[in-house]
């Protein structure tokens, strides 16, 4: 089991009921979590880290509204209402996550002007977090997703993972969706069909 790394996605505060941007039923996900961490020898935490004043927020376009959207210099981007500030309650991990054992915690989201679901790029999608190198170096060729939320981070984190060269599957019992526009059946379809074990 060396080769197989899990990868928790953004089980933070504000992505969880209560939160800025809070997902259905995120917070049901911890036990199951914990379990899967539990279980697995390489943890990897993934955690949004917004400056204030961040593009990808709503209030820094005058005149839009959270979950509208604009184009970017990368392409179409969702606004989201602010979340996972810096340093905020927000961002931190839920306070129930076992989270102290993991290997390595990266931080996504903090560069100003693009946004960041994967785990593994930028929005634009060139961009490098360096995980995949990170993994490489460890001996890593296998990895579990989990987190919140199904259809962005998680999803977007799976589909680079493929790309990447990884043996990919996600937990689908410790994920919970945000399904905007029907999101949620369109990126289960996407992983599905680029190759990623859906469990």
């Amino acid at each position: 089991m060396a080769e197989d790394a899990l990868i928790v996605v953004d089980l933070q505060n504000d992505f969880c009921p209560g939160g800025a941007l809070a997902v259905e039923g995120g917070d049901e996900i911890v036990p199951i979590v914990n379990r899967l961490i539990e279980d697995s020898r390489h943890v990897i935490l993934t955690q949004d880290w917004h400056p204030a004043g961040h593009s990808s927020f709503a209030s820094s376009h005058p005149g839009k509204a959270a979950f509208q959207t604009v184009t970017m210099p990368y392409g179409e981007q969702t606004l989201w209402p602010d979340h996972c500030v810096q340093g905020s309650r927000g961002a931190d991990f839920h306070p129930d996550l076992r989270w102290t054992t993991a290997e390595l915690v990266l931080r996504k989201g903090f560069r100003r002007e693009i946004d960041s679901y994967s785990a593994f790029f930028e929005n634009d999608h060139r961009t490098s977090t360096g995980l995949a190198g990170y993994l490489r170096e460890r001996g890593i060729s296998k990895v579990s997703l989990c987190g919140l939320a199904t259809d962005f981070c998680v999803a977007f984190s799976a589909l680079d993972a493929v790309a990447q060269g990884f043996s990919t599957s996600v937990v689908l019992a410790a994920c919970r969706g945000i399904d905007l526009n029907r999101s949620l059946a369109a990126m289960t379809r996407r992983m599905h069909d680029a190759g990623v074990q859906l469990i």
